[in-house]
């Protein structure tokens, strides 16, 4: 007579999966917390029609007009040939203008229009409501703390690269 097969443990046996050892990681920490942040982010800005991505490049050009394309791939550290699709999403929606640069005919100024300012203005009160309400349970000097403690890390960073 057979013996019956043993099974060995499958997924489903598991009823929790203990992640012990990536909690002793701060950049754990900060993936799952960011994982929450961008979560909330992401429906905050969904009745404007931005993402991440657009609204960042958005305030940063209504809060520098005349940025040149390159200054803005820098300020947001992607490559400048993904850029070119995020400034094209916003120039499709009339939100931001790209005019060239009379002294270098190669770059190009952007500009908000009327209407993307007034998306920005619209879309930063609700970023900064959903920032708010995501952060209520830190006071003023554990908020202060955090950002000064991400701040040396990405200086750090920066640093070694």
């Amino acid at each position: 007579m057979k013996k019956p097969a043993q099974t060995s443990a499958t997924t489903t046996d598991i009823l929790m999966v203990s992640d012990a050892t990536l909690r002793g990681f701060v950049g754990y920490h900060m993936k799952r917390a960011f994982n929450v942040v961008q979560a909330d982010l992401v429906r905050t800005l969904q009745p404007f029609e931005l993402r991440m991505l657009t609204y960042s490049a958005l305030v940063l050009i209504v809060d520098n007009p005349g940025l040149r394309q390159s200054q803005l791939a820098d300020a947001m550290d992607i490559e400048r040939p993904n850029l070119v699709v995020i400034l094209d999403e916003l120039e499709g929606r009339e939100l931001v203008s790209r005019d060239r640069v009379p002294t270098d005919r190669r770059a190009y100024a952007l500009t908000a229009t009327p209407a993307g300012q007034l998306l920005c203005k619209r879309a930063v009160a609700a970023v900064e409501a959903h920032e708010r309400a995501l952060l209520s349970g830190l006071d003023d000097a554990t908020r202060a703390t955090l950002v000064a403690a991400l701040s040396k890390i990405e200086k750090s960073g920066k640093s070694r690269a």
